[in-house]
């Protein structure tokens, strides 16, 4: 294999890549997709509960002169995973090259509503693990043979800085994200002679998701208080890191978490 054909198969380009974003029917996964979907990429359109909006987002996204679908499957059952795998190769006649793993199970950032450490019960984390770990354990299994057949991969994990700064104790959201971010290195030693690069991306906090309705105003405000770029992260800026990490411009890259929250977490 020649120095160029080597450099294609490990870095192939956004415009000729197929997409698989979890959980993208609404929320950051949206906005993770339409950045997508404006580099070129195809986009596979994962929902569990949100099919009007995640249709209407991939016929938003072809009106344009995109590619998108939207696939309904429960991320956390490894058959549906398989399922919507083999339909996204139907519909584009190529598989997979890069899985955002971002479904997140039901779940509210407000802190008053939070479960104290000395009330939370075992099935909360069990729940969070579930929809965390399982669920890239899931996807990431289900895309090997096409990683295979293309001979490199992608696969972005979604993070929170909350597991180096838990300033708000979500004990079983911020678990299962560590153990995500676990997942992501380990993933990225045994997956890497395969051409298979396993990266996490981390937010904060973002202005506004459904997930974050809930947060007061003065919660943003404080967050933002505290960041040396004065804002709270949108889902348009979190998205646009998420995309790097599909880039050739990180074909040397695996293993590795960055945070993005306009610098409230360093190191």
């Amino acid at each position: 294999m020649s120095n160029a054909q080597a450099f294609t198969t490990s870095a192939m380009p956004l415009d000729q890549q197929i997409v698989l974003v979890t959980g993208a029917g609404r929320g950051v996964g949206s906005s993770i997709a339409k950045a997508f979907a404006h580099e070129g990429s195809a986009l596979v359109i994962n929902y569990r509960y949100s099919a009007e909006s995640a249709e209407e987002l991939a016929e938003a996204i072809r009106a344009r002169g995109g590619r998108a679908v939207a696939i309904e499957a429960d991320v956390t059952d490894s058959r549906a995973v398989d399922a919507m795998l083999a339909a996204a190769h139907a519909e584009f006649g190529a598989p997979v090259s890069t899985v955002v793993n971002n479904a997140l199970v039901d779940f509210s950032f407000n802190g008053d509503e939070r479960q104290p450490a000395d009330e939370i019960d075992f099935s909360d984390f069990t729940d969070q693990f579930r929809g965390a770990v399982g669920a890239a354990l899931n996807t990431v299994q289900a895309a090997m043979s096409g990683f295979r057949e293309i001979g490199s991969g992608r696969v972005i994990n979604i993070g929170s800085n909350l597991v180096q700064n838990p300033v708000v104790p979500y004990h079983d959201y911020t678990a299962a994200k560590a153990a995500l971010l676990s997942l992501t290195r380990t993933f990225a030693k045994d997956l890497g002679p395969s051409g298979v690069r396993v990266n996490m991306v981390s937010g904060g906090l973002l202005r506004t998701t459904d997930a974050s309705s809930a947060t007061p105003e003065e919660v943003f405000d404080q967050i933002a208080a505290q960041t040396p770029l004065g804002h709270v992260t949108t889902p348009e800026e979190f998205a646009s890191a998420v995309v790097f990490f599909a880039s050739p411009a990180s074909r040397a890259v695996t293993g590795q978490n960055l945070v993005v929250d306009n610098g409230l977490v360093m190191g």
